[in-house]
């Protein structure tokens, strides 16, 4: 049943409302974009709570059905189910947080790259220091096998 579930969550709720975004696209029509748009968000939401819900309540009876019974209801064109959660749920919500949201990615990204910078830093200082560390000894045993051994020089003397 999860294999099913996942294939359905693919087919369903990836792949055919990626097609018809790209129809949208494709057709310029600036009403199924907002649509798909809108869709979009909405499972972006959607994929995160099923993270977790997956984790947490997957034993409860029917959960699987519940799961591919609401995408059904965020797809269908009759019912508008992504368009419903977005303007009464999403809309509100993002409107009045957008700014805390817009700070916080800023900082994520100022983070990321100092945090990027202070990797490459140290990644550049550990093959720095093996680099040395390998020429030193390839040169050491170069040494060793130009000169001769204090044992062979005896035999010649």
């Amino acid at each position: 049943l999860v294999s099913l579930n996942v294939s359905f969550m693919l087919v369903f709720g990836t792949l055919y409302p990626a097609y018809y975004s790209y129809k949208a696209v494709k057709t310029k029509n600036v009403k199924e974009y907002v649509r798909w748009m809108m869709y979009w968000i909405v499972f972006a939401l959607y994929t995160v709570v099923e993270t977790i819900t997956d984790l947490t309540v997957a034993w409860f009876p029917l959960y699987y059905e519940m799961k591919i019974a609401f995408v059904i209801w965020l797809l269908s064109p009759y019912t508008r189910g992504a368009s419903l959660i977005y303007r009464k749920c999403l809309h509100p919500l993002l409107s009045s947080r957008e700014r805390e949201i817009d700070e916080y990615i800023v900082q994520a990204k100022e983070r990321s790259y100092e945090t990027m910078v202070t990797f490459g830093k140290q990644g550049l200082s550990i093959a720095a220091t093996a680099a040395v560390s390998a020429a030193v000894k390839a040169s050491t045993a170069e040494l060793h096998q130009s000169t001769p051994s204090l044992l062979a020089l005896t035999f010649l003397m």
